[in-house]
């Protein structure tokens, strides 16, 4: 939502298209920072996270996880507009500010609270994707020693963090952040490339799955809020030297992604504590403080899938479904039968219902975690795929004990 105040000029609803009255309100700004804006956008979007869809579709089933994963998008629109529609019926101009109108403080400090542990939790999440992805590709190096310390994955991580992380995440302006945003976008092409090459080459290799194609799994509302984590390489060999390459841009992508996260988290600080306006002191404390915190973390912690998953469930839940909803229920005059107060409707009880299965279903069936376990199928002996009943019941045995799960 970020008309910046204008509300004046932002048509009554109805009036205009949704997404043309939030161009509109946008159209004196300078058009020099699109280009920068569309890089962060896609960057934030898209980012890493596109290589944790194949996990979602593992817990969904294939087909169910397709037709969830453009429900999910269009339900993400969906509140877009509904937040702007209900920023324009209450005079604000901000998704706190509109909270804060509807339901007062108390809303206003739960949103602050999710709006910061979501974001949050990501960085956290990238710290161990980037130390984990990169401590392989070094390990790759000729000559050099697997248990040195300064390939580990803490290591890589603290000098990642030093490096890259905490003077990107200084800036104070994101359209900084653009050329940053290009360069991971780059990546994530070139990734995608790696992963298709793979497809058509380590394919044929790869028994068939006996549910692959089942429709729907039990875990079908687990993947809803985990559509953007898990990490599909790890069901590469370390061998494997594209797939090597591949690891190295992926974890170039996840560093260059946590800055975005780190100005969010930042954000909501300021607008908590500080009245939206940091002096440059604060400024780079806060950062400091919050880069320092989630590095500590990221080092105390491998495996973060069922905090992964509970984020999902208890942060991007009410954030997409329940709280937008139930805003633009509060401030729209519109009739019971409007579209939109029927949608409205509609997916706050399914909001509530994600959010607390989701989180059941996380407590009760956590996923298992096999980080770095090599796959069955990079043993060598493994790739004889011959007839013999007890070479195929073997191989058969480590893939039904490895596919659990891969994250």
């Amino acid at each position: 939502m970020g008309y910046q105040g204008r509300q004046r000029t932002v048509p009554l609803q109805g009036d205009l298209d949704d997404r043309e009255t939030l161009v509109s309100a946008h159209e004196n700004k300078g058009k020099s920072c699109q280009p920068t804006a569309v890089f962060n956008v896609v960057n934030s979007i898209i980012g890493s996270g596109i290589i944790g869809l194949p996990y979602s579709m593992k817990q969904a089933g294939f087909p169910l996880g397709i037709l969830l994963l453009f429900w999910v998008s269009y339900i993400t629109d969906f509140s877009l507009v509904l937040l702007i529609k209900g920023g324009a019926l209450s005079g604000t101009d901000t998704y706190q500010s509109l909270v804060n109108k509807t339901f007062g403080f108390t809303g206003y400090l739960l949103l602050s609270i999710l709006q910061f542990l979501y974001p949050f939790i990501a960085m956290i999440s990238y710290n161990i994707i980037a130390g984990d992805t990169l401590s392989k590709v070094f390990q790759r190096i000729p000559g050099v020693d697997p248990e040195n310390l300064f390939i580990g994955r803490h290591f890589i991580i603290v000098l990642s963090t030093i490096s890259f992380t905490l003077p990107l995440s200084l800036y104070r302006d994101i359209a900084k952040l653009g050329k940053i945003s290009f360069i991971s976008t780059v990546l994530t092409t070139l990734i995608l490339g790696i992963v298709i090459t793979r497809v058509i080459s380590l394919g044929p290799n790869i028994p068939k799955t006996e549910d692959a194609w089942v429709f729907a799994k039990p875990n079908a509302i687990q993947a809803i809020g985990v559509m953007s984590f898990g990490d599909l390489f790890e069901n590469y060999c370390r061998s494997d030297d594209l797939v090597t390459f591949g690891r190295f841009c992926y974890g170039i992508t996840v560093i260059l992604t946590y800055p975005i996260e780190c100005f969010v988290t930042r954000e909501v600080i300021a607008n908590v504590f500080f009245g939206g306006n940091l002096s440059s002191v604060f400024h780079i404390v806060i950062t400091v403080v919050i880069i320092t915190v989630a590095t500590l973390v990221s080092l105390l912690i491998d495996c973060l899938g069922i905090v992964l998953e509970l984020n999902g469930a208890l942060c991007a839940a009410p954030l997409i479904f329940i709280i937008p909803s139930a805003c633009y229920l509060k401030v729209s005059e519109e009739p019971r039968t409007h579209l939109d107060k029927i949608m409205s409707c509609v997916l706050l009880p399914i909001g509530a219902v994600v959010m607390v299965c989701g989180f059941v279903m996380a407590i009760t069936n956590p996923q298992d975690c096999t980080h770095g376990q090599e796959m069955f199928y990079c043993f060598p002996d493994n790739f004889s795929l011959t007839n013999n009943s007890d070479s195929y019941f073997q191989l058969t045995t480590q893939y039904s004990i490895v596919n659990t799960s891969i994250f």
